[in-house]
């Protein structure tokens, strides 16, 4: 593997919406780290696996209602713990929960999550994760047989268990994820969770008191059959990755499917859903 990779930094106009479109498009591509900055994104590929022409398809720049300028640079030896400790603020949620990287301070909260992000989605910053948190936190899963969908650093596996859950299956497509993944539960001193390489087609056979979904949309709406055939009777299923708009759709998916819609969280025009079999 190479150590010397190309580094884009994008500034970002409007921020929130464009930085979220603009990840979900270069992460089809060979970009294996973004970091949020106060103005956009920084984005990294491995020089072995960039071309001039690598950003060709990203749709978003050529979007009018995006205003978005970028520089690129090669970078030798990026050192991910110096850049993510320059980006990486400590999150509370709801007082209870506090999610820090391993260089801040631990805190009183009742379940203290530390995170090595790295180069996964999960860090507890972004609006879904912190909405399922919340439902976790508001959550019995004392011995519930768990689920964490597409897991990304494993945080919320990480909070099932600290809430009594197991045993818990942590799964991503991945392999950056996957590995992260198993590195944070070695970091907080898990035992009750497997972390899985791979995709829905891991679940035929398995079955869960607890299912946490935390994707996208289109996957989501893709997999939702595989997700109710695993789950027990009176089982929670928890989703979010995706804006307000996307409500009727999704709930749709899962009514028709035989689940009940309980709550939902909102933040910023992403939403997390809550719905039991």
């Amino acid at each position: 593997m190479s150590n010397i990779y190309i580094g884009y930094h994008f500034t970002i106009e409007p921020l929130e919406l464009g930085s979220e479109i603009l990840i979900a498009e270069l992460g089809e591509k060979a970009f294996e780290s973004f970091i949020e900055t106060e103005t956009g994104i920084s984005a990294f590929v491995q020089k072995d696996l960039w071309s001039e022409n690598i950003l060709e398809d990203i749709q978003i720049l050529e979007n009018p209602e995006f205003k978005i300028d970028y520089t690129f640079e090669e970078i030798e030896q990026v050192n991910w713990n110096e850049e993510w400790e320059k980006n990486f603020e400590p999150i509370d949620v709801d007082g209870k929960c506090h999610v820090r990287a391993p260089f801040h301070e631990k805190t009183n909260a009742e379940y203290d999550i530390v995170i090595e992000p790295k180069m996964s989605f999960g860090t507890g910053h972004h609006e879904t994760t912190h909405m399922m948190i919340q439902h976790l936190l508001e959550t019995d899963l004392v011995g519930k047989k768990t689920l964490d969908m597409g897991c990304g650093t494993a945080i919320l596996a990480i909070l099932a268990e600290m809430k009594g859950a197991q045993p818990i299956d942590a799964i991503d497509i991945d392999n950056w994820c996957y590995l992260n993944s198993i590195e944070n539960a070695e970091r907080n001193n898990c035992k009750h969770i497997s972390v899985y390489e791979g995709d829905a087609s891991l679940l035929d056979g398995k079955k869960y008191d607890v299912i946490i979904a935390n994707i996208n949309r289109n996957i989501l709406l893709n997999d939702m059959q595989q997700y109710v055939a695993c789950l027990n009777e009176n089982g929670i299923l928890f989703l979010s990755g995706f804006y307000t708009e996307d409500i009727p759709m999704i709930s749709e998916s899962c009514t028709s499917k035989g689940l009940t819609y309980v709550k939902q969280f909102e933040r910023n025009n992403w939403v997390a859903l809550k719905f039991v079999k």
